[in-house]
């Protein structure tokens, strides 16, 4: 039945190798360098690690699971909706790194549930958890580019090898996942 997008395992892989791509651009970072700002109109490498987390936690939410957020006091500084200069001040580097955490391991349970059919409508929400998972992914490697940008250009620091998977290509400059392949 859902032989156009990927199976969900083989996303949640993707996923995980979207997040750990992310993790090689900023874990050798100093906590300086991760909330630095390039100008005042512009986000810290560790605003868009949270942005990550909290549009997959939000997507999630709203499309597969209504749940509470894991850490509320980030969702308005997260949110892309907020212009640069209202976010405020970002959380420590330990706190950033535990809500990319805790999103994640909440995407695979859920995602794992729908994929082993232990919800209500298994077909629909397959489909769904598939589509949603793709733009988790593609919004990962989204924010990739601009902390590459940051972490090459203006902090001087070389870039990991980028990822490798037969459904990665890129577009724009930016990594995509195409789940058609």
């Amino acid at each position: 039945m859902n032989n156009y997008l990927l199976p969900l395992p083989d996303l949640l892989a993707e996923y995980d190798r979207a997040r750990a791509y992310t993790d090689e651009l900023w874990r050798d970072l100093s906590p300086d360098e991760v909330v630095w700002r390039p100008h005042p109109n512009s986000s810290g490498i560790g605003w868009h690690l949270g942005h990550q987390a909290h549009v997959a936690h939000f997507m999630m939410r709203n499309l597969t699971a209504a749940e509470p957020s894991p850490d509320p006091e980030l969702d308005g500084l997260m949110d892309s909706a907020n212009p640069e200069e209202f976010r405020g001040a970002l959380p420590t580097i330990d706190r950033l790194a535990d809500f990319r955490r805790t999103v994640a391991e909440r995407v695979h349970a859920r995602v794992g549930d729908i994929a082993a059919g232990h919800v209500g409508a298994p077909d629909q929400l397959t489909i769904i958890a598939g589509h949603m998972l793709t733009a988790i992914i593609n919004h990962e490697y989204q924010h990739d580019q601009w902390i590459s940008e940051v972490r090459s250009q203006d902090l001087g620091h070389p870039l990991p090898e980028a990822p490798t998977s037969d459904r990665l290509s890129r577009v724009d400059g930016y990594l995509l996942l195409d789940p058609l392949g």
